[in-house]
């Protein structure tokens, strides 16, 4: 448990259908008055809201490399307080303005060989900037996929898909704790991950055309200090090799799965294990590292990683094992990310042994 952290609170509640509901009856009534209890009430989606359209002034961005999610689908949202900007930072997340609402919704497309399949909402999680710092919510979409209310103490939902390769799959997806959001999101305060200047430079389809979106933002005033693209660093898309070496690719991915705990200011610092982005030294980034604490989690193997030997370097293993204390990351995966995984592999595999 983090430091400052309150105890965390188990789902409880109704199980049928896959899902337990979020139980905030069983919650104090001045706790729950904190927080919204519909997802509508931020109007950040048009109606009707399973069709995820934002809503007049609300931003949809993406990232080059996102964090894997058991395989769901991801849409991202900003909204702003009227009249105000973005303030740029060359390296972690924007300097965004009190009153900040960034938004994530969490679905699963039924069919993924099938790009017009149908999709079920599942969550979305919402970190909203407060004069106290960042705070982040939780909601659990309805069966009715209408409206998403209030889950402070989390849920879990049953979900099945057609994968890539034509397999049925399924998974029981959790839905965070309000507290659960402070394991991921806090290092010396809580704060969002993903919109990073280096994972938000990359061309998207804007208005018919092809346009960098943080240029895209700076001619709609959205930034401020924004300084020339040639000036803004870029991180890899992971799988996608126009983008980057095998090894910039995997450190891309690194960066984003993670460096929110490895890194030198992280909840995983005194591992010594620092897997973020500016990382140069080979030991901190785990070659013939030997683990402070990992206990069953080596898989019985010696160090970090060893080059050359993917099966010999708890990296590899801490990335493969689904079991409960081995499993990495430790919080919001619970299946292994095949392709992911390769890509570490290769990367591994390509390193030499000085």
């Amino acid at each position: 448990m983090l430091v400052g952290c309150e105890p965390s609170v188990s789902p409880v509640g109704d199980s049928s259908n896959g899902v337990e509901q979020d139980g905030t009856s069983q919650l104090p009534n001045s706790r729950i008055s904190k927080y919204k209890p519909k997802l509508s009430d931020y109007e950040i989606f048009q109606i009707p809201m399973d069709e995820l359209k934002p809503a007049s002034e609300v931003i949809e961005y993406d990232l080059n490399t996102p964090l894997f999610s058991d395989y769901s689908q991801k849409q991202r949202l900003i909204k702003l307080p009227p009249g105000t900007q973005i303030n740029y930072k060359p390296s972690g997340p924007l300097d965004f303005p009190v009153g900040t609402i960034i938004a994530k919704t969490f679905y699963y497309a039924k069919d993924l060989t099938d790009s017009s399949s149908s999709r079920r909402l599942v969550e979305t999680r919402i970190m909203e900037h407060r004069t106290e710092g960042w705070v982040g919510i939780p909601y659990l979409w309805n069966s009715d996929q209408t409206d998403a209310e209030l889950a402070i103490i989390g849920a879990t939902v049953d979900v099945s898909w057609i994968h890539s390769d034509g397999t049925p799959r399924s998974n029981s997806h959790l839905v965070p704790n309000l507290n659960d959001c402070k394991r991921c999101h806090t290092d010396t305060e809580m704060h969002p991950l993903g919109p990073k200047a280096a994972n938000l430079n990359r061309d998207l389809a804007l208005s018919g055309s092809h346009e960098n979106q943080l240029e895209h933002w700076r001619y709609a005033g959205l930034i401020d200090g924004l300084p020339e693209l040639s000036e803004i660093p870029k991180l890899a898309v992971w799988n996608d090799e126009s983008t980057g070496t095998v090894d910039h690719r995997a450190r891309a991915y690194l960066e984003v799965n993670c460096a929110h705990c490895h890194n030198p200011i992280g909840p995983a610092r005194n591992s010594g294990l620092h897997l973020n982005i500016e990382e140069t030294n080979p030991y901190h980034l785990g070659t013939f590292k030997i683990p402070v604490a990992a206990g069953k989690g080596t898989g019985g193997r010696l160090y970090g990683i060893v080059p050359g030997k993917p099966d010999e370097s708890i990296l590899e293993y801490r990335m493969q094992t689904t079991k409960s204390g081995e499993i990495m990351p430790e919080f919001g995966k619970s299946l292994v990310h095949d392709e992911g995984l390769a890509l570490i592999r290769t990367w591994i595999k390509e390193m030499k042994s000085d």
